[in-house]
């Protein structure tokens, strides 16, 4: 696919904010599968933080994150809106949407719910794995182009292989210039990472292109600090469809899980 390059923002962060819900994409946001084109995960940390900002309430948190991809995801500027598509006093439902070049590329809802002390009946059934330290340096640049995941720490568990594996994350560049978003939409900046951590066949010519058309995430705590764990599955049917299912990790342990349809196509 070719496409003129865009104009982008410079400096050691994701996005430029422009002021007023406009931004601009830095390289380190750039793609995997185009080079004109933004990699949808920090794409979905910004949505995250514009979610969290809208309308905010201390006695809620975001338990649900859904992100349905539209179409390609143009570098360079953008706007982000958000509306509330459902008031309540217990539950509420926002909605962000990243308009490009005059089209939506990413429309995103997410379920706020109020939070309560339920730590007498607190439990997980998600298996741990281990921690960042005791994983050894991965290099996602030799498998993946693109400044984003060029952008990236990756450290990788034992008994990492095509299909299934376990690989932690973190980035040293904020999601915007004002530096000021929380661990929330940091971690959300890398779970689509997910999709290519432990990809079932090489991505590139030859092979196959497996994008994922949604992003789906479900979280039964907040999570915290600047590590992302991924303990991933890959699935490829017979008929053309996949699914990446993921349980998602901070230092603390697992805290929810992600799933991304993907359409499969030979490159």
């Amino acid at each position: 696919m070719t496409a003129d390059l865009p104009e982008l923002a410079e400096g050691n962060f994701y996005y430029q904010d422009l002021g007023g819900g406009r931004f601009r994409s830095t390289i380190h946001a750039q793609g995997a599968w185009n080079v004109h084109e933004q990699h949808m995960a920090p794409a979905s940390g910004l949505m995250a933080d514009a979610l969290e900002r809208h309308q905010p309430r201390e006695d809620m948190r975001m338990a649900r994150l859904s992100y349905e991809i539209l179409g390609l995801i143009p570098g360079g500027e953008f706007r982000i809106e958000t509306t509330t598509l459902r008031p309540g006093r217990t539950i509420e439902l926002v909605q962000a949407e990243l308009v490009a070049g005059g089209r939506t590329a990413i429309r995103a809802a997410g379920w706020r719910m109020l939070t309560s002390d339920t730590a007498e009946v607190a439990a997980v059934e998600d298996a741990g794995i281990p921690g960042p330290d005791e994983c050894k340096p991965y290099d996602g640049a030799a498998v993946w182009p693109g400044g984003y995941i060029r952008s990236l720490e990756m450290r990788v568990a034992e008994g990492h292989r095509p299909g299934a594996g376990k690989v932690w994350l973190r980035t040293d560049h904020p999601l915007t210039d004002r530096a000021d978003s929380g661990d929330l939409a940091r971690l959300m900046g890398m779970v689509d990472t997910a999709n290519g951590i432990a990809a079932r066949v090489p991505p590139g010519k030859g092979s196959y292109a497996f994008p994922n058309l949604d992003l789906q995430i479900h979280m039964y705590r907040r999570p915290r600090g600047e590590w992302l764990g991924l303990d991933n599955a890959v699935s490829f049917g017979s008929d053309g469809i996949g699914l990446t299912s993921t349980v998602l990790h901070d230092r603390q342990g697992p805290f929810g899980r992600a799933e991304q349809i993907l359409t499969l196509r030979k490159s």
